[in-house]
């Protein structure tokens, strides 16, 4: 599927304000994918299809989370979840998508993961930071991406979590393990 095939695609899913989100989400991982050296074709890719499933039916995403041998400890826990893996999921089975780089940056742009690839991180952020994303603490977030992509997914995935113990929601494990691992790695690299 190419880049017009795969926006038409995503453009008939979602509602208009979705929609613009989505292409500032594409802009933003374009941008960082070139600052970053990623695959700027699979940042784009999954990017454009990041929220296909966002608003797809409640008890159909269910269906799929359980008949497709996703993690169940996704039923756990808030439905906003949901459409990050079955996303992944429509991505194959809607717009041909096998590539596994492409399939897991959808896969965890909301909750994030250890061991994140350079394509996740470009998605994480960039749909923490697009343009048209206005809350407390984003603009510092927008600031590290062009600096570090690393401190600025540290310091999205920590707003994240205070976010949600604020609000008084349970935190998806993925979540705590993207966390600790980032923290891990940060003090690997304080020591080479």
């Amino acid at each position: 599927m190419n880049r017009y095939e795969a926006l038409t695609l995503v453009e008939g899913l979602l509602p208009e304000k979705r929609y613009k989100h989505t292409l500032g989400v594409v802009e933003t991982a374009v941008a960082l994918a070139k600052r970053y050296g990623a695959n700027e074709e699979y940042a784009e890719m999954a990017a454009i299809l990041h929220d296909m499933a966002k608003y797809h039916n409640r008890d159909e995403m269910k269906q799929l989370i359980q008949s497709e041998g996703m993690d169940p400890r996704l039923l756990l826990f808030h439905h906003e979840l949901w459409h990050a893996p079955v996303g992944a999921h429509l991505a194959t089975v809607l717009a041909g998508i096998h590539e596994r780089e492409i399939l897991d940056a959808i896969r965890y742009h909301t909750t994030g993961r250890a061991n994140m690839t350079l394509v996740e991180k470009i998605i994480y952020v960039a749909d923490y930071i697009e343009p048209g994303r206005k809350f407390s603490g984003v603009e510092r977030v927008r600031e590290l991406a062009h600096e570090d992509l690393e401190k600025a997914l540290c310091r999205a995935v920590a707003q994240s979590i205070v976010f949600l113990i604020e609000k008084k929601q349970r935190i998806f494990p993925d979540t705590l393990e993207c966390y600790n691992d980032l923290m891990l790695q940060k003090e690997k690299r304080k020591y080479e």
